[in-house]
């Protein structure tokens, strides 16, 4: 029987390779869970300092944004990406928010000055993962993080139910390693540094409405860091008068902030289903791909080795030759079988990346542009957001002339002194 061992070989590496996928199993580990941590006691008001989380790249690559073939294999859906920019900074706003850590946290527009801004761009967003790159910079230009990638697998368990989602979203750990990276970046300034930034912050938006008011107030570094040499004195008219046009400004950015907070309520269930089922689309898939190329390989190998088996029976021995030839047609049947089973997984595959399409655009369908009314004017808040918000700056320039009569600055009398920067204060 030892010669037969060849041809057994064969035949046994197609049935193999036929019956493989019906073999493969996974088992899927709870994924731990990150929370942000925590404040343990009140942090005093010059040192709380405000966040500002800016509508988020949605980094559709510009060379294939109307290839829909190129962008679905890269798991791209234009559309979808385009409402994830605005409800992710939704997300890691509420992080933020039940941390303690920090005063107000809101979604802004880019223009809006904030203690602390962070910038994000979605790199890869898909039910089963999520990669963000992130930048954090203070409204003094010092950046606390720059660039940095964070990643993370789908927490399957928050996909069970809808209430699951509502409890806890699948990439909850992405968003908490950003507030917690956040507030290590705080907490190694300096007390004054903190208190500086927030006097940065005031001073900023005071000086696009009078910069030869507040000139020599702000002095900038080598390194591009704004830090405040002087202050206004206290009572000083002026800074009174932009002081409330910035609680109308704040008014306004509170507004922006409301819009997205309703709009990703809106889609939160509709989103919610979409990643869940992409997620199980996506893990059949890579599943199909996998069994069909592992299928493909070996029944070919099989067939090979049905044809490429050495003849080993003597001239006359009938019964070898037999059992020899049994098993090369044994090995090529199997093999083409393997073949074609592989095949038929690769089209499978291509139903599920279908589906996945399919189903981002019955979620695009619900996402639909919104306007909102502030102050009299019609602000649209969809990619034009930006330059509606400029426009309302614009207003509030405006605004701030009427109210000093068309100047800069008005004259009633000895100005009072600019006070020292306490740094015990």
């Amino acid at each position: 029987m030892r010669s037969y061992r060849p041809w057994l070989a064969a035949s046994l590496l197609a049935t193999f390779a036929f019956g493989l996928g019906a073999c493969v199993t996974s088992e899927t580990l709870p994924l731990p869970k990150l929370n942000p941590i925590q404040a343990t006691g009140q942090i005093p008001e010059a040192e709380l300092l405000d966040v500002g989380v800016r509508l988020f790249d949605a980094n559709v690559p510009e060379a294939i944004k109307d290839d829909e073939e190129a962008l679905a294999k890269k798991r791209i859906f234009p559309e979808v990406r385009s409402a994830e920019a605005g409800y992710m900074p939704g997300l890691l706003r509420a992080t933020l928010e039940s941390s303690g850590q920090w005063g107000a946290v809101r979604v802004v527009p880019a223009k809006a000055i904030v203690d602390v801004a962070v910038d994000g761009t979605i790199v890869s967003s898909t039910g089963a993962q999520l990669v963000l790159r992130v930048t954090v910079t203070d409204s003094s230009g010092r950046v606390w993080i720059k660039d940095k990638e964070y990643s993370g697998e789908a927490d399957l368990g928050a996909y069970k139910t809808v209430a699951a989602m509502h409890a806890r979203d699948p990439f909850q750990n992405v968003y908490s390693a950003i507030a917690n990276d956040m507030l290590a970046a705080r907490e190694a300034l300096a007390a004054n540094d903190r208190r500086d930034i927030r006097r940065v912050t005031r001073l900023r938006f005071a000086q696009d409405f009078a910069p030869e008011a507040v000139k020599g107030y702000l002095e900038r570094d080598a390194q591009g860091v704004t830090s405040v040499v002087r202050l206004p004195a206290e009572g000083d008219p002026l800074m009174e008068r932009i002081a409330r046009i910035r609680e109308r400004d704040l008014a306004v950015i509170d507004t922006v902030d409301s819009y997205y907070a309703n709009f990703s309520d809106k889609v939160e269930d509709s989103y919610g289903s979409f990643r869940r089922v992409s997620q199980q689309e996506i893990e059949k898939e890579d599943r199909a791909r996998a069994s069909a190329r592992t299928r493909t390989v070996l029944g070919a190998a099989a067939v090979l080795a049905s044809v490429l088996v050495p003849n080993q029976c003597a001239s006359g021995d009938y019964t070898c030759r037999n059992v020899q030839s049994a098993a090369r047609t044994a090995g090529a049947v199997g093999g083409v079988a393997g073949v074609m089973s592989g095949i038929r997984k690769y089209s499978e595959a291509k139903v599920h990346a279908e589906a996945l399409k399919e189903l981002s655009d019955t979620f695009r369908a619900e996402v639909t542009p919104q306007v909102i009314e502030v102050e009299g004017r019609t602000l649209k808040l969809t990619g034009t957001a930006e330059e509606q918000y400029r426009e309302w700056r614009g207003l509030l320039q405006q605004v701030y002339l009427e109210e000093t009569g068309g100047v800069q600055a008005v004259a009633t009398g000895p100005a009072p002194a600019p006070s020292p920067v306490s740094r015990t204060e």
